[in-house]
C-alpha cells in the first residue's frame, strides 16, 4: 500500500511517501520568519511524487495529522487530505498529534503540549483535553514525559524525564504512517480536525 503521510500542526512540516512502512521519499521543513512552513505542503508533495516517479493515482491511503497544534496546519492538513482522497476515491487516515508524539521514544509515553490559557493538552493512552496546569502537575509526577519548549522547564520539575519533540529529530511523519495503518476509519468524509480548545476569533 502506498500512503501519503504529512502533518502541518507542530512546528514543522513532515512529509513522507512510503510503500507500507517502507519510506521512499521523505522530507522536513521548518518554519521561517517570512514564510510559514504549511504554505509548502501542497509544492513539496508534488516534488516528492515527482521525484519517487509516481503520480497521485498511485496512491492508496493518505494520512494526517488532525491536531491538536497550529489553528492553520490543522486547516492546511485536513483540507488537503480531505480533497485528495476524494479526488483519488482512496483511504484517508487522521491521527491525533498527541498519539503521534506519544510514540516517539518507542513507548506510549505522556503527552503533555502547551495550550495556553493556564492549560495543557495532556494524553495519556487516551486524550484528557486540555487541563488545568496544576492538575497537569499531579499527572506528570515521576513520569517520563514528552513536552513542548514552552513547558519543558515546568514539567521538568515533576517527571522523571522530560522530553521536548522540538529539541531532537524524531521521524514523527514515519511513526504518523505507522499509526494510521493500524486505524479502521478510513472514509475521507469522517476526517476532520481536532480543535480540543475552540480556534481563536480573529477581530475580537
Amino acid at each position: 500500500m502506498r500512503i501519503l503521510a504529512f502533518d502541518t500542526c507542530l512546528d514543522k512540516t513532515y512529509i513522507t511517501l512510503s510503500e507500507d512502512l517502507n519510506i521512499i521519499k521523505s522530507e522536513v521543513i521548518a518554519s521561517t520568519d517570512e514564510n510559514y512552513h504549511s504554505a509548502y505542503l501542497i509544492s513539496t508533495i508534488v516534488k516528492l511524487l515527482k521525484n519517487a516517479g509516481l503520480t497521485p493515482q498511485d496512491l492508496d491511503m493518505i494520512a494526517t495529522d488532525i491536531g491538536p497544534g497550529s489553528f492553520t496546519g490543522i486547516r492546511a492538513c485536513t483540507t488537503v487530505a480531505r480533497v485528495l482522497a476524494q479526488q483519488l476515491n482512496i483511504k484517508a487516515v487522521g491521527v491525533s498529534s498527541l498519539e503521534i508524539l506519544s510514540k516517539i521514544l518507542g513507548g506510549n509515553d505522556l503527552v503533555v503540549l502547551d495550550a495556553r490559557k493556564n492549560k495543557a493538552y495532556v494524553y495519556d493512552n487516551k486524550i484528557l483535553g486540555a487541563v488545568d496546569l496544576e492538575e497537569v502537575d499531579k499527572i506528570a509526577e515521576g513520569r517520563i514525559v514528552v513536552t513542548d519548549n514552552s513547558m519543558l522547564d515546568r514539567i521538568n520539575k515533576k517527571a522523571i524525564k522530560a522530553i521536548s519533540y522540538q529539541q531532537g529529530n524524531f521521524p514523527l511523519s514515519e511513526i504518523l504512517t505507522g499509526i494510521a495503518l493500524t486505524k479502521d476509519e478510513t472514509n475521507w468524509q469522517k476526517l476532520k480536525p481536532l480543535y480540543i480548545q475552540p480556534p481563536p476569533v480573529f477581530g475580537k
